[in-house]
């Protein structure tokens, strides 16, 4: 569907996958109800952050824990940096992540490129690559309907495509809450199958055998790194 990635409605995850999921919700849920406030009536990005979180099967103590830890004086503060890479062959990387120690994770960044004898680049020098985007997936049959109001209501639309019954639309981040509460006010029972906001490559590469391996490699040890919350690249994967 376009440059946009496949991602699975589901996806199995070992032990260790989804203990660092909900350590990653649990940051990002206690920085955004201590920058915002703790109560989600009047933090819509905190309550936005939480129906994530429980469509993702986040535990409701590790919710209710993040929120709680919000509520003291403790001096906790996570960062959300960027770092921008470039991979096997014509692969190029985003990535995401939340610290409270930016000189470790930024050591460990760097060290998964090392690994595979590739190299971490300055700001800009991969993302003018890459459009940062709030993407929404989900089922409906009402799509001129959505269209329609979307429009109406002044949502600048960036994509709308539709295919086997599945919307995909995308925005601009600074529409993210007003395209969501349009979709929940016209379909009320709306089930987000993908609902992120994230970078998305202009264009996608094709890698070779080898490369691809190496890809890879760099992606499974970026994946250990704690601090790691998204990986974004420009890869054409065999699945998509």
């Amino acid at each position: 569907m376009g440059r946009f990635p496949s991602i699975a409605a589901s996806k199995a995850k070992t032990g260790a996958q989804k203990a660092k999921v909900y350590s990653s919700f649990a940051k990002e849920i206690y920085q955004t109800a201590k920058n915002g406030g703790i109560d989600p009536n009047g933090n819509l990005s905190l309550r936005r952050l939480i129906e994530k979180a429980k469509k993702e099967q986040i535990p409701s103590d590790v919710i209710n824990r993040a929120v709680e830890k919000a509520k003291g004086s403790g001096a906790e503060d996570y960062q959300t940096i960027l770092y921008e890479g470039f991979g096997p062959g014509a692969s190029t990387l985003i990535i995401k992540t939340m610290t409270d120690n930016v000189n470790r994770t930024v050591a460990e960044v760097r060290a998964a490129f090392n690994k595979v004898h590739k190299s971490l680049g300055v700001t800009n020098s991969v993302s003018y690559n890459y459009d940062y985007l709030t993407l929404v997936r989900f089922k409906s049959d009402k799509e001129e309907e959505i269209f329609n109001t979307l429009l109406e209501q002044g949502i600048d639309i960036v994509d709308f495509e539709t295919e086997d019954g599945l919307i995909t639309i995308t925005v601009n981040p600074n529409l993210q809450h007003k395209l969501k509460d349009s979709l929940e006010a016209l379909l009320p029972n709306i089930d987000y199958l993908v609902d992120e906001t994230g970078y998305y490559p202009k264009d996608k590469v094709t890698l070779n055998e080898e490369d691809r391996l190496e890809f890879e490699k760099l992606m499974r040890i970026l994946d250990e790194v704690e601090d790691v919350t998204n990986i974004y690249h420009n890869v054409l994967l065999e699945e998509e």
